[in-house]
């Protein structure tokens, strides 16, 4: 079976799960508005939160991976996926050692629901080759 890429898809070498027991904002609190400090604020608030959480980190950042997100805002609302782009989790990922880089070519992204009644955000890192 191929991606996306037409690439034949690498079997995951090692596999980090971490729960954060918060919900990052949505990103429409922030594009087109002039909160430039407030976004810059909870920018630092999420790479504390991934750094507190996500432990253990591998010994050396993760060059290649797939980042799979999986929200549970704890209420059954509609939301849209791209306004939960993961861009705070990322960045406190790379931040923290944990991946190498969050940008294409290193990373697969996934996003998800599940559903329960704690919001928490499940972040799984599988290391590729």
């Amino acid at each position: 079976m191929m991606d996306y890429n037409g690439h034949i898809p690498s079997r995951p070498i090692l596999t980090y799960h971490y729960i954060i027991p918060h919900v990052p904002p949505s990103n429409n609190q922030f594009i087109g508005r002039t909160n430039f400090r407030e976004y810059q604020a909870q920018k630092k608030t999420w790479a504390m939160l991934v750094k507190a959480y996500c432990k253990p980190a591998p010994k050396k950042p993760i060059a290649h991976s797939v980042v799979t997100l999986a929200y549970c805002f704890g209420d059954n609302r509609r939301r849209d996926p791209d306004n939960y782009s993961g861009k705070m989790i990322l960045d406190g990922l790379v931040k923290a050692g944990i991946i190498e880089d969050d940008s294409f070519g290193k990373i697969d992204l996934v996003l998800r629901r599940v559903d329960g009644a704690d919001k928490r955000t499940e972040i799984t890192v599988e290391e590729i080759v």
